[in-house]
């Protein structure tokens, strides 16, 4: 599995993961730090291509998953995380690798079906903290990791 920044040309593939308008995930890759994961079968120096494709630029089957996180005053806010089981675990790697470099806490908010994200939450040693925010009418769990 390769980990990398994502690029522009990847919001069609990210807006499938993420079930939101490629519109949405291209501003995300603008505004946030966005680091995706591709099949280690992929050539991360090959040049990419804009074929014709259902998705216009990228493809969602290229990318394995992504994160998205900020970091705000001595916390490092993942802010979007979605993929395979085993994508999301070396995704969340990213932020908490960010925050231990930087000594700030990382905090997630993960909804209650994503069992993938919880478990790779707790692999990496998040401390459930109970009820987050709700998010359109749909409760999340807050997760934090201390540096």
């Amino acid at each position: 599995m390769n980990i990398r920044d994502a690029l522009e040309a990847d919001a069609d593939a990210l807006a499938s993961i993420a079930d939101s308008p490629t519109d949405v995930m291209r501003n995300l890759v603008h505004d946030r730090t966005v680091r995706v994961a591709e099949d280690s079968t992929h050539d991360p120096n090959a040049d990419i291509t804009t074929g014709e494709t259902q998705y216009n630029e990228s493809n969602p089957e290229d990318l394995l998953g992504f994160v998205s996180f900020d970091a705000k005053d001595d916390t490092v806010h993942v802010t979007q995380i979605g993929g395979t089981d085993d994508a999301c675990v070396e995704l969340l790697a990213e932020p908490v690798r960010f925050a231990e470099c930087e000594s700030m806490t990382v905090e997630l908010l993960i909804a209650p079906d994503a069992d993938g994200v919880k478990d790779a939450a707790a692999e990496l040693g998040f401390q459930n903290c109970g009820s987050g925010p709700r998010f359109e009418n749909s409760r999340t769990q807050k997760f934090q990791l201390e540096p």
